[in-house]
């Protein structure tokens, strides 16, 4: 049969591919998103979406592809589309005639608020930027600039613009629609609220027949229609995961003559602002504690220090009043001020009318700024622009070296972020080009669960049952032909392991007979090298019509009389045996200039010092002192 062998091949050749397509059929994503898929040059180019760029559309470019890799910010706009799609849809028709103070509204930019159109649009954008494509892949941001202009109801100038100015104005209307949507829901419902509470419940019972009206309770049936409202209203609560890009810092003033502190003005922010100083080399701790430090301003009129100083002038008239009734007025207005000294220093006491406030004294005052909010995504711009009156503005070119993990905080609320994308410019002031440095981090659904799985065959922990101690002895049959090693000379009886250590079942000789574990050749045990009996129930081995019964001896401990195989054991090098430590995907970067990518790692990244733009962190999700 000369053809058989080509018959195995083409029969083994079918099934290989059937396995393949079975499997990229299943889980095409193991192709795609595994280690395997990155483990050649030509198939990483091909993991990532590009941008075109029909004009000067980099700096749009640049923010969307650098959004497209925060895990947080998908899952926001995936939690605010589904939720505006499942509520009812006057929800968000509807427009009050006022807002919450009292003032009156827009119709239209408060419906298009409510309805979240730049939401749902950046969220179709970012879902087509993190598809997996097998091929290179390129579309146009054209469909979210038609979102943006409708939305503004303003044209996007094809000039050379800002990419921070883009950024600022996207997440700030983000900010806006996640807030109006908030309310229009709140308003529902305490809408539904007031109208069930002026209903009657009694109504309800017009339906029920005679008999059964009698053992009905009129608050279990108000508690039954107000359960769906309470549920709305707590799916909706003041817990909820507001915009994860959005912080708030408070701003303190502290007199530095009376002490005296008054409220902290909060202030929220969905961008960091920090200036890069002018010099050759610097970091960003440096721009932090530049931004957050603390700051004197003279000549500040301290209210506290401004009633001190009227009770002082209203003690000087009260000691020149002669006239009783004078006296009494005077004295009353005295009772007044010490009185808004005690409580509230901010709060100008009432029918007292205070000097002047440019005769009040002028103190020095210490400000102090710090973040009370931490936000899931933070986002920095470092400032490089300088200015010159007397000429143009420049680009600020100083080298700043910033880590890839970044801790935020006092000692008590340390948050931890980890560096997901930064934006580069380079050029002028004026003009240049922007590139975008995407860490490679899938997010599921996109990434395999099964990875990391906590159960199952792919889980990264052991399971709960311990797997059975490899050991040097033999079990089964024993024997006492000398073992031969590879390389080594006969083990004689005294050199063999003992198999004391072993236990021994309490199994009949009559019913069980173990099968030897690993045959032996050459001639059997004698009877004056077998096993003494130490029982009368034991596991019996097999033996020759000449040979007595070896019986095996209860547990004890260990005895040292291995050295030969512990030496042989020893001597195995499974250096080779051992699985090569491939290069993780957190180190994996994209470095995407509209539609060009290439890969780079982690080193390559931090070395941007000159040309970096823009930081994106994540909150890191281990986080101990996250809440």
């Amino acid at each position: 049969m000369p053809d058989k062998p080509l018959t195995v091949l083409t029969y083994a050749a079918s099934a290989s591919l059937a396995a393949v397509a079975l499997v990229y059929f299943f889980n095409p994503n193991q192709f795609i998103d595994g280690d395997s898929s990155t483990s050649s040059a030509s198939t990483r180019k091909k993991g990532i979406v590009g941008l075109v760029n029909p004009a000067n559309d980099c700096f749009i470019n640049s923010v969307l592809q650098s959004l497209a890799g925060l895990g947080d910010l998908r899952l926001y706009l995936i939690r605010e589309v589904h939720r505006r799609q499942l509520d009812d849809a006057s929800i968000y028709s509807t427009v009050p005639d006022k807002d919450e103070q009292g003032k009156d509204v827009d119709a239209a930019k408060l419906l298009s608020l409510q309805g979240g159109e730049v939401t749902q649009g950046l969220k179709m954008m970012l879902d087509q930027l993190n598809e997996r494509p097998i091929y290179k892949k390129t579309i146009s941001a054209q469909n979210f600039i038609a979102v943006l202009e409708h939305a503004f109801d303003n044209k996007i100038s094809r000039a050379q613009q800002d990419a921070q100015e883009l950024l600022q104005l996207v997440a700030e209307r983000l900010s806006e629609e996640y807030y109006a949507g908030k309310r229009a829901r709140r308003r529902h419902n305490q809408g539904l609220q007031h109208r069930v509470e002026k209903a009657d419940p009694t109504d309800d019972l017009d339906e029920v027949q005679e008999p059964e009206r009698d053992t009905l309770n009129v608050s279990a049936v108000a508690s039954k229609l107000l359960a769906p409202i309470s549920a709305v209203g707590e799916s909706t609560g003041e817990d909820e995961e507001g915009f994860p890009l959005e912080g708030q810092t408070e701003t303190r003033v502290e007199c530095q003559h009376c002490r005296f502190m008054p409220r902290a003005t909060p202030t929220s922010f969905v961008m960091l602002n920090l200036m890069v100083p002018q010099k050759g080399s610097t970091t960003l701790n440096e721009c932090f504690d530049a931004h957050f430090k603390t700051e004197y301003i003279d000549d500040y009129k301290c209210d506290k220090c401004r009633l001190d100083h009227a009770l002082e002038t209203l003690e000087e008239e009260l000691d020149f009043t002669k006239s009783q009734q004078q006296r009494d007025f005077v004295q009353s207005k005295i009772d007044r001020v010490r009185k808004a000294l005690e409580t509230d220093p901010e709060r100008p006491p009432e029918r007292v009318q205070l000097p002047d406030i440019k005769h009040a004294p002028k103190r020095k005052v210490a400000r102090h700024v710090q973040i009370t909010k931490f936000p899931k995504v933070l986002v920095i711009h470092l400032s490089r622009s300088m200015f010159d009156p007397g000429s143009y503005s420049q680009k600020n070119s100083a080298k700043l070296s910033f880590p890839e993990r970044l801790p935020i905080g006092g000692i008590l609320n340390r948050k931890n972020y980890r560096l997901l994308g930064l934006v580069t410019h380079k050029g002028t002031h004026n003009s240049g080009h922007y590139e975008t440095f995407r860490r490679q981090h899938l997010y599921p659904p996109t990434s395999r669960p099964h990875v990391k799985n906590p159960i199952g065959p792919y889980s990264a922990t052991g399971t709960p049952a311990a797997s059975h101690q490899l050991s040097p002895q033999m079990s089964g049959s024993v024997s006492n032909t000398p073992v031969k090693l590879p390389g080594r000379s006969s083990l004689s009886p005294a050199e063999r392991p003992s198999f004391s250590s072993i236990p021994s079942p309490a199994v009949s000789t009559d019913s069980f007979s173990p099968t030897p574990a690993r045959p032996t050749t050459g001639s059997t045990a004698r009877g004056k090298d077998a096993i003494p009996s130490h029982g009368t129930k034991h596991l019996s081995l097999p033996v020759t019509p000449n040979q007595p019964t070896a019986i095996l001896s209860p547990p004890i401990e260990p005895q040292p009389e291995e050295p030969a195989l512990a030496r042989y054991s020893a001597s195995l090098d499974l250096s080779r045996f051992k699985r090569k430590k491939r290069k993780t995907t957190s180190d994996r970067w994209w470095r995407i200039s509209d539609d060009k990518i290439k890969e780079c790692n982690t080193v390559d990244v931090l070395g941007m010092q000159r040309d970096v733009y823009m930081l994106f962190y994540e909150m890191e999700r281990g986080d101990p002192t996250e809440s």
